[in-house]
């Protein structure tokens, strides 16, 4: 191979190199944030009630012309196959630049209860030593740094306030709300209020999304920097997909 062929073959896998680093390291592969049609199309939809549910017409917010079942009132649990709770951080990495941190889990429990038009109660709770994003060493440092997994396993909403609808959607339509509610994280217990979308997919499936941005200093986080992480944001996201059944 003559000096001309060497050199050609060197700039490739240099190139390569430099592309392969740059598909590990600098793509944004972090999930889009939570929203009601993505959430819905996960869980899929039905166009009628359950059997033997009966039907009362009532008004919705919704295009959906079904109308909604009746004896919707009781309580409902977390369907944790269609339900995931998390967070959403800016951050700076050391020979990176900024990327989006995103870490979720599924291990859920709760409820939440229909009376009427209203929705008398939530509760959420979070096992946050779960929690996964694209980054195992950034997993494993939430344990001791942070979050501090470890030491505050869990995180919780609960609603202080009950949700009073103007009309309980039919099947297929859709509300926007907000809760308000105790929310725990790292051990600090405050008072939120949290905008959320949620649609009666059929006759035994609610599916409710919603976020929160919030200050890491309110909830005594202290922000895991070091020699590969130079810098997160003071502010990040709080984030439910939850889908609730009979």
């Amino acid at each position: 191979m003559n000096r001309r062929a060497v050199v050609v073959a060197s700039l490739v896998v240099v190139l390569a190199a430099g592309v392969g680093a740059w598909w590990v390291l600098l793509r944004n592969d972090a999930p889009p944030p939570v929203s009601l049609e993505e959430a819905v199309a996960g869980v899929g939809s039905t166009t009628t009630a359950a059997p033997g549910a009966g039907t009362t017409t009532i008004a919705t917010t919704g295009d959906a012309t079904t109308a909604a079942p009746a004896g919707l009132d009781g309580t409902w649990t977390i369907d944790t196959t269609a339900s995931f709770a998390g967070y959403r951080v800016q951050e700076e990495l050391a020979n990176i630049g900024a990327t989006e941190a995103v870490g979720r889990t599924s291990q859920l429990t709760g409820g939440l209860t229909l009376s009427g038009n209203a929705i008398t109660a939530v509760d959420v709770t979070v096992d946050m030593t779960t929690l996964v994003s694209n980054n195992e060493r950034r997993d494993g440092a939430l344990s001791q740094r942070g979050l501090e997994t470890s030491v505050f396993p869990t995180a919780s909403f609960a609603l202080t306030e009950p949700i009073v609808l103007a009309t309980v959607p039919a099947i297929g339509g859709s509300i926007e709300a907000v809760a308000t509610g105790d929310l725990t994280v790292h051990g600090v217990t405050r008072n939120v209020a949290i905008p959320i979308a949620a649609q009666l997919v059929d006759g035994t499936t609610i599916v409710v999304v919603g976020s929160l941005d919030i200050a890491l200093a309110d909830y005594d986080i202290e922000p895991p920097t070091g020699f590969a992480v130079l810098s997160i944001n003071e502010v990040g996201t709080i984030e439910m997909q939850l889908a609730f059944t009979r």
